[in-house]
């Protein structure tokens, strides 16, 4: 008998603006299954077949079962409710590929929540049974042929496409990756539990992602005493001589940031980079310098830095397996774009998001229009709580704001105001649209200065952006005879009619939270759960 693992984390998750936002669903019919009358007793190698009603009933009285009813059913229907688990020489060879599967997983990942005893016990029970037959099929051998397909759908379900929750609940409008759990076991049991059959399942960023969580755990296990370090002075930097600073290179080489470890009590040029490296990937300022900021950050207990690991494995579970050529990607935490083309990194720029109070939504669409020399519609809370007051106090206020009033409610009160497109426009002097139901939309802005900021949430929903321009020009590369560099200065700069373009070939936009994530360039990253998010997917998963 198999025993379960024992946990070495608390818990591991298992199968590790301007404007107000609205739900969104996709709903896709699933293809009818089709009942394959061919495959018979006389047909079949195979001559275990179970009733539907059976099946039916099976699945009627679990719980646990019901939101894998339809897979269920139109997995037996396909195979002519043929036995998928068990042939006339017992339990096959696949089952024990699929605990293998379990197994190898719990033990990697230092993750036990995946034990199931009672499927343990079948197998055990089962892996040395001969001669089962349809003739001396009893109601033990149809419930443990239905528990292994329940307990595949359970497994696969969780391990590839995430926890049973709703997404939607915790902020993610990014419809969550969908897996055809027929056919995932269909094509498992007919390639012998093949890992490819699985592994293509997963996004890349889940693989760079638990690698680190795999490197953390071991780390946590060879250094279980994750001390404070100590600094007894406000601020460190190069050349500096302190009794602190071998502890600090000890923990920047066992975080990977300083390759070569001399032990001295100097901080020298080698220290430097490692310092700029660890601020790079913990979004804090890359000076070089070791102050009270870096010294908290880097006392970050590894429990915490693993718990934070874990939450966004869970959320790259949700992604799709694969991501289109060319994308724009906005993680919302990093206050950063980045756009790939062709599969490669193209470029990134720093962003403003949404403030706390106005978190920008999490969700994808199409970026199908630029509109240069933009007007901006004020949102009705803004003229209500700014606008009018603001015309009580100074009548000129709406000519000294380059805005115009195109509507009055019955009290004479102002409903419809938009600001004329010009530099100090609140959307900048061009803004970018990916058609949704949440009116977000990237934009350029007359602030720049606040592109330099730490902390750039800062908006009321919508991304600005520190080089629209660049933007313009990716946009508009596939017809840049036309749309020069001179001519979208032009139309940004010199323009006072607002002017719509439609981008030739619309760019998918993908706006994403993660606070752990792997780069480019292969290095772990740490961010603070600036709209609370993580805790909310903690407090689902834990």
């Amino acid at each position: 008998m198999i025993r379960p693992l024992k946990n070495y984390l608390l818990l591991a998750i298992g199968l590790t603006v301007l404007f107000l936002s609205c739900k969104e669903k996709e709903k896709k019919e699933a293809p009818v299954a089709v009942q394959d009358t061919s495959i018979t007793e006389k047909t079949s190698f195979n001559n275990i077949f179970i009733d539907s009603n059976l099946i039916k009933q099976y699945v009627a009285s679990d719980k646990a079962l019901s939101r894998f009813q339809e897979p269920f059913l139109n997995f037996y229907k396909e195979r002519n409710f043929e036995s998928a688990w068990f042939d006339s020489t017992g339990l096959i060879e696949q089952a024990g590929n699929f605990i293998s599967l379990i197994n190898n997983y719990m033990e990697q990942n230092h993750d036990s929540s995946l034990y199931d005893k009672r499927l343990y016990e079948l197998y055990d029970e089962y892996k040395n049974a001969k001669n089962i037959s349809s003739k001396h099929l009893n109601p033990h051998d149809i419930n443990a042929e239905l528990y292994f397909t329940g307990s595949f759908f359970k497994y696969t379900s969780k391990l590839y496409g995430g926890s049973n929750i709703d997404a939607t609940q915790i902020g993610w409008f990014i419809p969550r990756k969908k897996i055809d759990l027929k056919n995932l076991l269909d094509s498992s049991l007919k390639s012998g539990g093949n890992a490819q059959v699985f592994d293509q399942l997963l996004n890349p960023a889940y693989k760079k992602l638990n690698e680190y969580f795999l490197k953390y755990a071991a780390l946590k296990k060879e250094h279980p005493d994750w001390n404070n370090i100590v600094v007894n002075i406000n601020k460190l930097q190069l050349n500096d001589q302190n009794p602190a600073i071998p502890e600090i290179k000890e923990r920047l080489s066992l975080l990977e940031d300083l390759s070569d470890n001399d032990g001295s009590d100097v901080f020298d040029e080698n220290m430097q980079e490692a310092v700029k490296s660890y601020q790079n990937r913990m979004g804090l300022s890359a000076d070089g310098v070791i102050g009270p900021g870096f010294v908290r950050s880097i006392n970050t207990p590894l429990d915490t830095l693993i718990r934070k690991i874990l939450v966004n494995l869970e959320r790259t579970r949700w992604l799709p397996s694969t991501l289109p050529e060319t994308y724009i990607w906005v993680n919302i935490p990093e206050y950063k774009l980045h756009v790939y083309e062709n599969g490669e990194p193209n470029f990134d720029m720093r962003v403003i998001v949404g403030s706390a109070a106005h978190g920008t939504v999490i969700f994808t669409g199409n970026l199908k229009y630029i509109v240069f020399a933009p007007y901006w519609n004020v949102p009705m809370s803004i003229i209500k709580n700014e606008i009018i007051p603001g015309i009580a106090r100074d009548p000129n206020y709406i000519a000294s704001h380059n805005m115009e009033i195109t509507g009055y409610n019955k009290k004479g009160e102002p409903v419809d105001v938009r600001q004329k497109p010009g530099e100090n426009n609140a959307l900048g002097t061009v803004k970018f649209l990916f058609p949704n139901d949440y009116d977000i939309y990237l934009h350029d802005t007359p602030n720049h200065d606040l592109f330099t900021s730490s902390n750039r949430g800062l908006s009321h929903g919508c991304i600005r952006l520190s080089d629209p321009p660049k933007m313009a020009r990716f946009l508009l590369r596939n017809d840049s005879t036309r749309y020069t560099s001179n001519k979208i200065d032009s139309l940004m700069h010199k323009n006072k009619v607002e002017t719509w373009v439609t981008v030739k070939n619309p760019v998918p936009v993908y706006l994403v939270y993660f606070t752990s994530w792997v780069d480019d360039d292969g290095k772990l990253n740490f961010r603070n759960d600036i709209y609370g998010h993580d805790k909310k997917v903690a407090d689902k998963l834990f």
